[in-house]
């Protein structure tokens, strides 16, 4: 039987809301709360995906801009060996891996995400235009040094947002509507190159490949002071929601989970990262991420590939172009079918095993058309990889500390294997590849692996929910998300018996 305490929180939150749209507080959770929900969500994915979308786009446009410099001079220019330029590559990831955890972890605590995550963008951008005016090795290297800092705010931290304000079955497409965002600025930045290399050689005295760091440097830093505006902060402090749509925002992440999605007074940064340390599913999904990773190493290196096909620099950079249309395409369609049947496994593995085709096709011919294919089956990959991290946050829900540091143990420990892949293209091995090729094919096969494990523990997980004992936390979160959805405890410890795990 409910509590007079339990009524009085529900007829209380009904009397203390806001109108949106003329409704009050109550109504927004009753009748009318499909449609105040299908407006919130709406509102989000106008406001939050574009902006997310554009910074990932100029993230990666800005990091693989060097690979595409290399085919007009910068080498030659910067008086670069062969093993310089793969230590050039891999540096950032010294710095973009570690630095991605006390990142994740602070953007837990901060108020303002918004402001955070754009001041990177524009930090970034800044270091990025700096590229262009470098000299030497230690000068090119020291700026992608600096440039992977506030780098790592981004992908692990809009990750960690989005998971703030979407539920389980509404994460998979967002998250991969943001990663079509690195997989177009591939194309994009193909493009972008290939106009900015082909007619700004000599401008101003200038060489074309200094012009492109400036010219998308720029472009960066004014996304940066954008996104300080666009972007939204928490369920509970946005500016641009009323006060009835942030509670509701904040109600349907308590339904999803069974529990608030909030730390409690217990939960510190430090706290949440030493459960994800003790989490033995975040160190299975770490190795995953880094064996996927260290298996797409070819898109550091994507228009040298190209290259090897056989035509000038404007075409090569042009046929890199169409794959990862393709890529985000096939991307998306993925992603929005794993929100429609919860699955996680097989929308993941499936195409890794597509890579593995693409890699075997690579190794067992150099003729130029079935090399070509071989390239859209390795891009479409990508499409198993952008639902990583959300299967971390769907198999670590709560606390809100522990996934913001799973999330970033995660994408940091797994881009070693992006640093890793760095040396594995090497000048002396191609135009044919086979050696990277063979790395390529053995870490898909690992990530396969993996995966097929988490898929195992996830369901004993959840034959052994019943029986398991809620802790004081998880009770502290049951209580709250109760009193934001004005029901009953009893009731809500019944929704909370209802949660699984999604695999």
């Amino acid at each position: 039987m409910a509590s007079v305490e339990d009524n009085k929180s529900k007829t209380s939150f009904a009397e203390e809301g806001q109108d949106i749209l003329s409704l009050s507080d109550g109504e927004l959770l009753g009748n009318a709360r499909k449609l105040a929900e299908g407006r919130l969500v709406r509102k989000l994915d106008m406001r939050l995906l574009p902006a997310i979308v554009i910074i990932f786009i100029m993230n990666y446009i800005d990091r693989t801009a060097i690979s595409a410099a290399r085919l007009k001079g910068l080498e030659l220019d910067l008086h670069l060996t062969a093993n310089q330029y793969n230590i050039v590559i891999a540096v950032l990831y010294a710095s973009y891996c570690p630095a991605q955890i006390p990142s994740n972890m602070a953007l837990n605590r901060i108020t303002r995400p918004s402001i955070y995550i754009g001041a990177c963008v524009v930090l970034w951008g800044l270091t990025s235009a700096m590229t262009g005016v470098t000299h030497n090795f230690a000068g090119i290297l020291a700026c992608r040094i600096f440039i992977g800092l506030p780098e790592a705010a981004f992908y692990p931290g809009a990750m960690y947002l989005l998971s703030r304000w979407y539920t389980r079955k509404e994460l998979a497409l967002r998250s991969a509507i943001l990663y079509g965002g690195l997989l177009i600025s591939n194309a994009f930045g193909s493009l972008i190159a290939a106009g900015i290399l082909s007619n700004m050689e000599g401008k101003g005295g200038i060489r074309a490949w200094r012009w492109l760091f400036y010219i998308e440097g720029a472009i960066t830093i004014l996304v940066g002071f954008l996104s300080m505006y666009l972007l939204p902060d928490f369920p509970s402090n946005t500016r641009w929601l009323t006060p009835a749509e942030r509670r509701l925002a904040q109600v349907r992440l308590s339904e999803d989970a069974g529990e608030a999605d909030e730390d409690t007074a217990r939960d510190s940064a430090w706290g949440g990262f030493v459960l994800a340390v003790k989490d033995p599913k975040v160190s299975i999904f770490a190795l995953m991420m880094c064996s996927q990773l260290l298996g797409f190493s070819f898109v550091n290196f994507f228009p040298t590939l190209t290259a090897t096909l056989g035509f000038n620099t404007t075409i090569s950079l042009l046929l890199a172009v169409p794959p990862w249309i393709l890529a985000t395409i096939v991307t998306c369609i993925t992603a929005w079918n794993a929100d429609r049947t919860g699955e996680r496994f097989f929308h993941m593995a499936s195409w890794w095993v597509v890579v593995i085709i693409g890699y075997v096709i690579g190794v067992s011919t150099m003729v130029v058309a079935a090399r070509y294919v071989a390239m859209f089956l390795m891009t479409c990959g990508y499409a198993g990889f952008a639902l990583t991290l959300v299967w971390v946050s769907n198999a670590i829900p709560r606390p809100p500390a522990k996934r913001a540091a799973a999330i970033a143990i995660v994408n940091g420990f797994g881009n070693l294997g992006n640093l890793m892949g760095s040396f594995i293209w090497k000048a002396q091995w191609g135009p044919e590849y086979h050696q990277s090729m063979y790395i390529g094919i053995g870490a898909m096969a690992l990530s396969c692996i993996l995966a097929l494990i988490m898929r195992i523990i996830l369901i004993r997980e959840n034959a052994s929910l019943d029986a398991s004992e809620l802790s004081s936390a998880t009770r502290e979160r049951i209580h709250k998300a109760a009193q934001l959805e004005g029901i009953p405890i009893a009731e809500a410890l019944e929704k909370k018996k209802g949660f699984r795990y999604l695999y």
